[in-house]
């Protein structure tokens, strides 16, 4: 064979190579490249009728009216008729670990199940929350089971397990004596469910300790039903308060506290957390303080009426609790205030899954549907500092997205009917 024969066939083997590769590289975009075809799609902030919205891998490559997108021909087209897509829902607080406190109680979930167990459990309500369009968790403590959300998070991040993006706290932290499963000798050491520690030395070792263990966030119970007849009281003085956000903050973690008396609100706004969760006694003074401040409430009232369903409150025929009343009270206090309103559910109280609840009841305390779906995306991506990464879809953001039937902004219930659910660019639930 000649040379020109020989380069002849060199440049049609080099050809048919060039073929072969630019079909594998055809064949791999298709597999990781969609063209969303909703009926509309809320971008965080309000509705579009008519937009589509183009994801390349694990990102939002373009979003707006359907024909000013071009996407390329080995584009998957999803139809997605009659439905609203919106970015993945954010849980602003929940207990993986925890389940209905209808199953078993508080006390017998920290003191009688394994940790073990409680993991295996935490698995289940982990796909089970991001089945129902929530990609993204924070889990404000593990009740008992040490650092066990470390290792969820860690297993979710590998793809061993199917659950949210977790934001964790680990143990959280109590002042001595206030906490834990109470009515027991005091010869007993009892598991507390929570971190104890107490002054400069103390505080400062506990808060490290966490964030080398794995805490994304701090949490501090400011207040607790420790009161001579059971009330809820202060726990820590607020120069306590103070160091704790002081030593979280300067490795770049924020603070979370657990307050329901004013004072303990008090004590928290002015030592710099960023969210409270409850809030149940706030007051308008203490509510207006906290907008002036920046601190965000996450009211958790699905939890309040989870509870009340427990003890017997039938809502068809009973009036309502007085523990609600105090909820919707406070909600709608802090709301006329201003202040931000996180989502948050305390899910684990309640069947994880059942998320929306927390949405639904927002709404029917005052809110519209559009706040509480702003509440749930754009406002709780802010508040958990991932607003450059998810929370809205824009261009660049991660491709969180979930697709519910009808127009949420319109009925906010329709958010328990979830037909897409895409994560970082993967599908995980297709009509």
């Amino acid at each position: 064979m000649g040379l020109s024969a020989r380069i002849a066939d060199m440049a049609r083997l080099l050809s048919l190579l060039v073929l072969i590769l630019e079909a594998s590289l055809a064949t791999a975009q298709f597999d990781d490249t969609y063209l969303l075809l909703p009926a509309r799609v809320f971008d965080g902030q309000e509705i579009h009728a008519g937009w589509a919205v183009l994801v390349r891998q694990a990102r939002i490559e373009a979003v707006g009216p359907t024909a000013s997108i071009r996407p390329p021909t080995y584009a998957r087209s999803i139809e997605l008729p009659g439905m609203t897509l919106l970015p993945g829902l954010i849980e602003g607080h929940s207990h993986l670990l925890l389940h209905p406190y209808d199953e078993t109680s508080w006390n017998d979930q920290v003191l009688k199940e394994s940790e073990a167990e409680r993991v295996a459990r935490a698995t289940v309500h982990a796909r089970e929350t991001l089945l129902a369009g929530f990609t993204t968790v924070r889990d404000l403590g593990t009740e008992g089971a040490g650092y066990a959300d470390v290792g969820l998070k860690q297993a979710i991040d590998q793809g061993i397990i199917e659950g949210p993006r977790l934001l964790v706290v680990t143990r959280a932290i109590v002042a001595t004596g206030s906490y834990g499963p109470k009515g027991f000798a005091p010869s007993f050491e009892v598991p507390l469910g929570a971190e104890p520690a107490d002054g400069v030395d103390d505080l400062v070792r506990v808060v490290r300790d966490q964030i080398g263990k794995g805490a994304d966030w701090i949490k501090i119970y400011a207040d607790y039903r420790w009161g001579p007849d059971g009330e809820a009281r202060p726990t820590f003085s607020q120069a306590e308060l103070e160091l704790v956000v002081e030593t979280a903050r300067s490795s770049g973690r924020p603070v979370v506290a657990h307050a329901s008396t004013p004072e303990g609100m008090r004590r928290a706004t002015l030592a710099g957390v960023e969210t409270i969760e409850h809030g149940d006694g706030g007051t308008p003074e203490i509510f207006r303080l906290m907008a002036e401040e920046g601190v965000a409430l996450c009211p958790t009232l699905t939890a309040t009426e989870a509870v009340s369903r427990y003890s017997g409150w039938n809502p068809e025929v009973d009036e309502e609790p007085e523990r609600m009343r105090a909820s919707r009270e406070s909600f709608q206090a802090a709301l006329e205030a201003g202040v931000i309103l996180c989502a948050g559910s305390d899910a684990g109280v309640f069947r994880h899954g059942d998320n929306w609840r927390e949405l639904e009841l927002m709404v029917a305390y005052g809110m519209s549907p559009l706040q509480a779906l702003q509440a749930a995306t754009s406002v709780n991506a802010r508040l958990l500092h991932l607003e450059e990464e998810i929370g809205a879809v824009l261009p660049g953001l991660q491709a969180d997205l979930v697709a519910v039937d009808g127009d949420p902004s319109e009925d906010i219930s329709r958010l328990r009917d979830v037909q897409f659910v895409m994560q970082a660019g993967r599908i995980v639930i297709e009509p």
